[in-house]
């Protein structure tokens, strides 16, 4: 299966360099590319990408409004943030915007390919100084906040709370299904049971809510 990309970013040569980069996994095409975020969302309509490849900055809408507009389209793409601003602002609006990843311009190619991949099957995927940084905001909100997150997380099931833990690290279904001797499709059945319980649109928000709570142990 082909995985559909879409491109978006306001210098043209960065988006070219990065549509022609992508391109060469031959699982993956490029079917639209865009300046801005008002052609972003456009486009993510017309050309049904599977995953966006969003920059932030951009003249116009931005990439993070251009993300939530997309998040609420029927079967919205995947979206992940690229950007030059390690910002923890950034990154906590981006998540809470529906967007799967966060990842840095200077990511290699070859992580750049494998995020796109990753976040097309479902996972997420931060770039690794991006989710030091998140476990240490959240590990200093107020206690109010904590204790709101550890109350809707006391509706997951013990077995529920183990992988939604593991999945607040940044692991993939397979590792997660490695690591608590599980089948990768039992995994996909607790995550979804978990977004369902907690009300959250994708895994990246469920993991917000683990990171809010303060005690990631599972």
């Amino acid at each position: 299966m082909t995985i559909r990309v879409l491109v978006v970013d306001d210098e043209e040569l960065f988006r070219c360099g990065l549509g022609n980069l992508v391109s060469m996994d031959p699982g993956i095409t490029v079917v639209g590319a865009a300046c801005d975020g008002a052609e972003a969302v456009r486009l993510a309509g017309t050309c049904r990408p599977d995953v966006v490849l969003m920059d932030i900055r951009m003249p116009g809408m931005d990439g993070l409004t251009a993300a939530r507009e997309i998040h609420t389209l029927p079967d919205a793409p995947k979206v992940i943030v690229l950007t030059t601003f390690d910002l923890d602002e950034y990154v906590h609006a981006a998540l809470q915007a529906g967007a799967m990843g966060f990842l840095l311009k200077d990511t290699p190619p070859r992580d750049l390919v494998q995020a796109v991949k990753v976040v097309h099957k479902g996972d997420a995927m931060l770039a690794p100084t991006v989710t030091r940084r998140l476990i240490a905001h959240f590990s200093q909100r107020n206690s109010t906040l904590a204790d709101a997150a550890r109350g809707r997380l006391s509706a997951l099931t013990e077995r529920e709370r183990q992988v939604l833990y593991l999945v607040a690290e940044g692991m993939p279904n397979a590792e997660v299904a490695a690591r608590l001797f599980m089948t990768e499709a039992t995994v996909k059945t607790h995550v979804s049971r978990s977004l369902n319980k907690l009300g959250c649109a994708n895994r990246v928000q469920a993991a917000l809510v683990v990171y809010d709570a303060g005690d990631r142990r599972p």
